[in-house]
């Protein structure tokens, strides 16, 4: 195999028979028949079926209905909410096995992300999912947003792989890796890598794995209804037990004895309990359900809500996740306030036009879309002719335009790499960079 032919065919398909598919193992996917068992062992709502139960054996057809009425509502509600939370569960991990483009028999094909096998060759371009772990054999300015692994919302830079570097997948994040990682986006820059890893062996799998063996703790709202539960059971069925006996013995109608003991421990039952249980639980998870919030299990609300301390990633959480430009500067020393939304002072046009023109044409990239937003779209009539991409020994992209019979040159990097590009003078550049620093104690 070779980085230009790939595998071919027939060697595709012994692979993927020998290693299976590559996609994430269904470890504990639950059907609507074991979610409704799973609702039906919840302590008090089967306390709450029980006294229905016994009150059609007493023929009090009233009470019994309204239990029932109660739990069955309970049931439904539960029910349909986890089983939509199941389902969009299952399209959140049908990301990890996006469709592919593989180099096989010399030929570029799209495949379906869960034919992947090792060794195949994955052609990587902006806006791809990326279907394994692989090693990059080929880089063109290659960036890549792998937040889904690493929380970190900003891309990295991808460079192949050098002599002497391991070929088995290093951790993920950080800059300069020769490793692309399944369910990271491109989000910049062509390049090509052979596979090393698929399904529940790439890193986004052994997560997957670690998850699935952990065994939650039952929450203490079940724990505690458990408890409740049992002991008025004992109670109730030690007072029916020894009511039986007293009415058996002492007046010798069985029969009625049983009815009277029965009717004596339904009315030591607290019924109340789990009708305000379960449906408070029920329309708790329907409630968060429409904000967004996916609860898998209803009971997992008694623990959000008896949480005193919360910690969160800030990003995305705290914040929107997404850039703006807040200020932009001139050599003049003369500064304005930008913003996400508003347009630029005519002052500044031109540093604006010539940053959205040093970008990418169609934005991915963060800061890319940013830029663009902050600008307008009367841009001057120019051809893109050729992009250079960020390299080790240049931090700064270029990009080549074409104005009538003129070449203009627009460019955006390391303050440092676009001084040395506009030959700044040794006071010029000490003035940007106490800009610089001066934007950077902002936070900016």
């Amino acid at each position: 195999m070779t980085a230009h032919s790939g595998l071919s065919t027939p060697e595709a398909q012994i692979r993927l028979a020998s290693d299976g598919p590559n996609e994430l193992p269904r470890v504990g996917r639950r059907s609507i028949i074991k979610i409704v068992g799973e609702v039906l062992r919840e302590p008090m709502l089967a306390l709450l079926l029980g006294g229905g139960a016994l009150y059609l054996v007493l023929g009090d057809l009233t009470e019994a209905l309204i239990l029932l009425a109660f739990a069955t509502f309970s049931v439904v509600l539960t029910v349909v909410q986890e089983t939509r939370t199941e389902h969009v569960l299952e399209a959140l991990r049908d990301l990890s096995a996006p469709r592919a483009l593989v180099i096989r028999g010399g030929e570029r094909t799209r495949i379906a992300g869960r034919d992947v096998v090792r060794g195949d060759v994955l052609v990587l371009e902006q806006g791809d999912r990326v279907a394994a772990d692989a090693l990059i054999l080929e880089a063109a300015d290659l960036q890549v947003d792998e937040s889904l692994l690493t929380g970190e919302s900003l891309p990295v830079r991808k460079l192949p792989q050098s002599a002497g570097e391991p070929e088995s997948p290093q951790h993920p994040g950080g800059e300069d890796q020769p490793f692309v990682y399944s369910g990271s986006l491109v989000t910049r820059g062509t390049g090509t890598a052979c596979t090393v890893a698929t399904g529940a062996l790439t890193e986004i799998g052994k997560i997957g794995i670690t998850l699935a063996t952990m065994t939650p703790e039952a929450p203490r709202l079940r724990a505690e209804t458990t408890r409740i539960v049992r002991l008025f059971a004992l109670g109730g069925g030690a007072v029916a037990l020894a009511v039986v006996l007293l009415y058996g013995l002492t007046r010798g109608g069985w029969i009625d004895a049983l009815l009277a003991g029965t009717a004596i421990g339904m009315a030591m039952l607290p019924e109340e309990f789990p009708v305000v249980l379960t449906i408070f639980l029920a329309m708790g998870a329907s409630r968060i359900g429409r904000v967004g919030v996916l609860t898998r299990r209803a009971s997992a609300i008694e623990t959000l809500g008896s949480a005193t301390v919360l910690c969160t990633d800030k990003t995305g959480t705290l914040t929107e996740n997404r850039m703006a430009v807040a200020t932009a500067w001139l050599a003049s020393g003369e500064t304005a306030a930008i913003g996400d939304s508003a347009k630029t002072h005519s002052a500044f046009d031109e540093l604006i036009k010539t940053s959205i023109m040093a970008s990418a044409v169609i934005a991915v990239d963060p800061m890319e879309i940013a830029i663009h937003a902050a600008g307008t779209n009367d841009l001057p009539a120019t051809a893109l002719v050729h992009s250079y991409g960020l390299r080790p020994d240049l931090l700064a992209m270029s990009n080549v335009w074409k104005q009538g019979e003129d070449y203009l040159i627009a460019a955006k990097g390391a303050p440092e790499a676009i001084g040395a590009l506009c030959h700044l003078s040794a006071a010029a550049a000490k003035k940007m960079t106490q800009a610089v620093d001066k934007m950077a104690a902002k936070g900016i």
